[in-house]
């Protein structure tokens, strides 16, 4: 770098003696020097000559000594570093002058190889900060473009080092999570702009919140859709659980938020969440200008496809086999095994609950249903019914009566 250097001093002859023994280093541009005779005249230099990086004062002088230009410069918004002059035996203003920010000092008479060396690493130093301060000023910028995507904890760690998690195209484990709100076009067309503003706002904040909350990714937000990805960028071992954890989060939320906005007058529909974990490529994939990391592949196929799901099976979270093997401690009821669209293979599906969810009489009542309907066991039909009488609001139980009704046996079910 070209330091340029301020010398405050009334000694007359040192202009011309700093000038002759530091002529190469300003013949090669590396340093530039100014001269002041007081702080006064100092502080002057200062405001009419930006970009000034050190200063090197003595302590006595007229008008304003060196402490007291110390002080001037400790008080301002002046960004240099200070040498500071003065007699050997003078070390009581010397350790004042520390005090006050000085960087280093030089003793008189000086010797100009010390002082070439000293001034060389406050160069040094001062090139150490501005690389700090330009880190930092990456650091924040790439912090606020990457904490609209990834939780806080992510972004500071993506911010602090981009080299920490490859952003570029790889593939690798993760879960994928889809929301989608049940009949949100058609509500669009009914309400005010300065209520669908507000109102999706509002949504989205808690939906991220929690995502965030769980050291998910938000890929993307499309509509009243939201797409999310655990176990990338970042590597996250428990991504299955973070996934699960998450949807139900996420599901006691939207339940929560659309009874408010029932409350308002506003007939928001269900919020249907789909699950699934397996290999995936994933990247930044928007191109040189813009930022949009996200997942291709078949397991963000078949998230998006287990969310669609829920509308025809009737209800509102759906996970994969696979997601649900994964995950420690899973607690879910069967749903069964689903031939989605575009898929040759039957793939087996889960309702998430809650652990108190799990315990609950009710669950044991479906669980011991479906193994009748898996096992081929006529008395499916009335265990089903069974349930039902004693849980009408069990959307899962009432399509499978229904199938069962129409003559349809077995787990097997064709989406549409």
């Amino acid at each position: 770098m070209s330091a340029r250097i301020l010398v405050v001093d009334d000694e007359p002859d040192l202009k011309v003696l700093v000038l002759q023994k530091f002529r190469q280093q300003i013949r090669d541009g590396t340093v530039d020097f100014l001269f002041a005779h007081d702080g006064v005249e100092a502080l002057s230099a200062l405001k009419a000559n930006g970009g000034i990086d050190v200063v090197v004062t003595d302590i006595n002088m007229p008008k304003m000594d060196g402490l007291a230009l110390l002080q001037k410069l400790q008080e301002s918004d002046e960004n240099v570093s200070t040498i500071i002059v003065s007699a050997y035996g003078d070390m009581g203003n010397i350790r004042t002058a520390m005090n006050r920010g000085a960087f280093d000092f030089v003793t008189k008479p000086i010797d100009f190889r010390d002082l070439q060396t000293t001034i060389a690493k406050t160069i040094r130093h001062i090139e150490y900060l501005r690389e700090a301060r330009r880190r930092q000023t990456e650091a924040e910028r790439a912090y606020m473009s990457l904490s609209r995507y990834f939780s806080p904890n992510l972004a500071q760690r993506l911010a602090r080092d981009s080299d920490a998690v490859d952003l570029c195209g790889q593939r690798r484990q993760i879960a994928t999570l889809f929301t989608d709100i049940t009949g949100f076009t058609a509500l669009v067309e009914t309400l005010e702009p300065n209520v669908l503003g507000p109102l999706l706002n509002e949504y989205f904040a808690g939906m991220t919140d929690i995502v965030f909350a769980h050291d998910g990714t938000v890929a993307k937000i499309v509509g009243d859709a939201l797409h999310v990805l655990f176990g990338a960028p970042g590597e996250q071992p428990d991504h299955a659980d973070r996934a699960v954890a998450c949807a139900l989060a996420l599901d006691d939320y939207a339940q929560s938020f659309r009874e408010r906005c029932h409350k308002k007058g506003i007939a928001l529909g269900i919020t249907r969440i789909g699950v699934h974990a397996g290999p995936a490529m994933v990247g930044n994939f928007g191109g040189i200008r813009f930022f949009d990391y996200t997942a291709y592949g078949d397991t963000t196929n078949v998230g998006a496809r287990l969310e669609t799901a829920n509308k025809q099976l009737g209800t509102r979270i759906c996970v994969s086999a696979m997601l649900a093997e994964a995950v420690k401690n899973f607690h879910g009821r069967p749903i069964g095994d689903l031939l989605l669209r575009g898929r040759a293979e039957a793939l087996r599906a889960f309702e998430p609950l809650t652990a108190e969810q799990f315990t609950d009489p009710a669950t044991k009542s479906y669980l011991d249903a479906f193994a009748k309907l898996e096992a081929g066991d006529p008395g499916a039909i009335a265990a089903f019914a069974a349930h039902l009488g004693r849980q009408p609001e069990d959307k899962l139980t009432s399509f499978h009566l229904k199938r069962l009704l129409n003559g349809v046996t077995g787990t097997q079910i064709a989406m549409d």
